[in-house]
Formats: structure tokens, C-alpha cells, sequence
């Protein structure tokens, strides 16, 4: 008699993360991939997660005290309670639930549900979006089986983890991903040069203060193709359409777009932050970028973000203290002098993508209790060029990993 196939056998996963997109997007796509493939998925986050649209329908939510510690000292112990009362709401739904893995994608609302799973000896696994390992995974590194990321190299991570590390990539929308199949859009001699500029909540206001000035310095043979869609605060809108006006480019503004995947699929550039999932979805699409990294972002995670792509070739990088109107100007036209130098630019960009990112994600976490399942990526000396070109490695993964991350 033949052995069934157990490999897709319904198993139960929890995913646990903090109450941002950046944590919130990965674990709806992994969720979405999980549910796809016949598992059952349950979501922990906190009341600022629960509000974060994109949840699919299927996925329930547990709404958890997340606890939080900031600097100062007398927030510490309310923040220290909240994180034991979420641990134990946490080991009882676990207890009911019976997960064969618990999946935590940073911030603070998964820590009291990772700190659950590896109390109870349930298998777990961290998945990092950043090229710097963020707080909270930086305190279950020890603990977890797992440390999935983003990016080849990540710092803040201790050595004597990395056996962990398993290179998977960040997901992406699927409509999104859907525009890898598409070409470069045609840049002629005569073409409109299209523009994409968005700074997201935090910091817009310096893109919007710096971006068109630097566009109206560019050659008039590149300027006068020029065709502009930014993303701005709404107290900037007025301000940003009369500077455009001035300078007599043409320019669609506003403070929330619909069609982004859209508008990114069009666009020759992008303006913009570094956060993961804009590099995500840059690389995913191939598409060139002047990246300006966030200047208070946690540990300068968002400058590590841009080294890859930057050393590919497929972006330009520049500090926000250095972001002015002439260093835009300068970075465009060396990025975008010719349609030659644009499509290398662009092929670069679209050669860092990992596709894959939520189909390996999901190997990697089927490979924990319940039958042997598929392989998944291993980043490490015999494997290295697999892993980084998102093949899939080896055999028995799940055994694999059992015995190589025993302390």
C-alpha cells in the first residue's frame, strides 16, 4: 500500500504582529497563502492592528494587551503587565487552537504571543521585513526556530543565530506582483518621462518641498517630458500645486491614490522613502528609485533597506540632510540621462526581487509539526545562490532544520 500524502495535511497556524502595515500586510499575504494551501489561520495583534485594512475575510482575529516600553521608566511596569496578561491570553488560545506553529512578524503585539508558543514548546518562527532585526525580534532570536528575512544581509543579528536564517523576501500585493510580468514601460526620445513621488505620513512634507524644485533643475529636453504623480499631506496639496504650476510641469497631486499598483506599473522613477515594503514592491516591479531614507527610523533600518538595491545599481540612495532640489536633480540625470541607462537601472531593480517571498514563507512554516513538508531556503555555504535566487533546497527541510538549530 502506498504512503498518503500528508504533505497538505490541514494543520493550525497562528500568526502574531505589531499594529502597523509594515508588520500587518506580510502576515495577511502569508495568512492568505496558509489558507490557500487548506490550513486553518488565526491572527494576534493589538487595537491598532485590528484596524489596519486588507484583512481577508477568513482570518479571525484576537485582539491582545501588546504592552509597550517606551523611554520613559514609569510606563514599565503598566507596559510589563500588559505583556504577561497578553502571554497568558495567549498559552489559553493556544491551548484551544492546538497551532502547529505560531509566525510573529515583529512589533510589539507579538512578543506575549511568541513568549507563549516557546514557553509551551510550540514551534515557532519570526519573519523580519527590515535589513536591521527589529527590537522585539532581536529579544526572541534566542528562543524562536526560526528567523526568516528579507534581505541577504541583516545587522543587529548575533552570529551565533544566523544557522536560523532563512532567506524568503518580503510579500507583496498580488496586484502588485502581477506587474512582474510586464515590461519596462517604453521610454522614446519624445516620451513622457512619468514620475511617481510619494513620503507616506511621515515625512512627506520635505518631498514635497524638495521634489518639485529639483524636477524644474533638470535638462529642458528631460523637463519638458515630465508628467508627475505625488503623493502629499493635505496642508501641503496647495503649496505643492502652485510650486508645479510655476514651473510649469504638469502634475497629479493628492493625499491618497487608489490605483497605486497602477501608478507604479506606468512610472520610469520613483521618489520616495525606504520602508520594506516599498522596496518590496519596487524590486518585485523593477523600477528604478531615489530613495530617501527616513531619518527617524528605528536603528536607520530604512538606509540599511536601500544597500542591496542601491549596489545593484537599481537605486540611488541620498540622506535627508543632503536632499536638496540641485542632489535631486543630479541623481535623476544620472539615473535617467538616457532610456539605456534607465532600463539597466531598472533591470538591476527588478533582478533584487523575491517573488516568491510568501510561497517560500510558507514552506518554511508548513516544515514545523505534523508530516514532513516541503523544502524550503536555507541561507548557508552549500546554498547560498539557491537561496538567494528564491529556489527552493534539499530534502527532509523539516528534519534539516529540527537538527541543525538544536542549541
Amino acid at each position: 500500500m502506498s504512503k498518503p500524502d500528508n504533505t497538505h495535511a490541514a494543520r493550525h497556524f497562528v500568526l502574531a504582529a505589531g499594529g502597523t502595515g509594515g508588520h500587518m500586510l506580510p502576515a495577511f499575504a502569508l495568512a492568505t497563502e496558509l489558507e490557500r494551501r487548506g490550513h486553518h489561520v488565526a491572527l494576534i495583534t493589538d487595537e491598532r492592528g485590528a484596524q489596519i485594512p486588507g484583512r481577508p475575510d477568513f482570518l479571525t482575529m484576537h485582539v491582545l494587551p501588546a504592552g509597550r516600553f517606551g523611554k520613559n521608566p514609569l510606563k514599565w511596569i503598566a507596559g510589563a503587565k500588559a505583556v504577561w496578561e497578553g502571554r497568558n491570553m495567549a498559552i489559553r488560545l493556544f491551548e484551544s487552537f492546538q497551532p502547529s506553529a505560531v509566525v510573529g512578524f515583529g512589533g510589539y503585539p507579538a512578543f506575549p504571543a511568541l513568549w507563549a508558543a516557546t514557553a509551551m514548546g510550540i514551534p515557532s518562527v519570526v519573519h523580519e521585513q527590515n535589513a536591521v532585526l527589529g527590537r522585539v525580534n532581536r529579544l526572541l532570536a534566542g528562543k524562536v526556530d526560526a528567523i526568516a528575512t528579507a534581505y541577504p544581509q541583516i545587522e543587529r543579528l548575533k552570529p551565533k543565530y544566523t544557522g536560523k536564517v532563512h532567506l524568503v523576501g518580503n510579500p507583496v500585493r498580488a496586484e502588485v506582483l502581477a506587474l512582474r510580468e510586464e515590461e519596462f514601460p517604453a521610454l522614446g526620445e519624445e516620451g513622457l518621462f512619468r514620475v511617481l513621488v510619494t513620503g507616506g505620513s511621515q515625512g512627506a512634507r520635505v518631498l514635497s518641498e524638495v521634489v518639485p524644485d529639483g524636477l524644474a533643475m533638470l535638462p529642458p529636453a528631460l523637463r519638458q517630458r515630465l508628467q508627475v504623480t505625488q503623493q502629499c499631506r493635505p496642508e501641503n496639496l496647495d503649496a505643492v500645486r502652485t510650486r508645479y504650476s510655476n514651473h510649469e510641469i504638469p502634475a497629479e497631486l493628492g493625499t491618497y491614490f487608489e490605483n497605486m499598483a497602477a501608478r507604479l506599473g506606468d512610472a520610469h522613477l520613483f521618489i520616495g522613502r525606504a520602508g520594506a515594503s516599498t522596496i518590496a514592491e519596487l524590486t518585485a516591479v523593477g523600477r528604478p528609485a531615489i530613495l530617501i531614507p527616513l531619518p527617524i527610523a528605528t536603528d536607520d533600518h530604512q538606509a540599511a533597506n536601500t544597500r542591496e538595491m542601491v549596489k545593484a545599481g537599481g537605486a540611488r540612495m541620498v540622506r535627508q540632510d543632503q536632499f536638496t532640489a540641485k542632489e535631486l536633480a543630479k541623481q535623476i540625470k544620472a539615473i535617467a540621462d538616457s532610456p539605456e541607462g534607465l532600463n539597466k537601472a531598472a533591470h538591476a531593480a527588478f533582478n533584487c526581487g523575491r517573488p516568491n517571498a510568501v510561497r517560500d514563507l510558507a514552506d518554511l512554516v508548513e516544515s514545523f509539526g505534523g508530516a514532513e513538508m516541503m523544502d524550503v531556503i536555507r541561507v548557508g555555504a552549500n546554498n547560498a545562490r539557491g537561496a538567494s535566487q528564491g529556489v527552493a533546497v534539499g530534502q527532509g527541510a523539516a528534519r534539516e532544520i529540527r537538527e541543525r538549530l538544536k542549541p
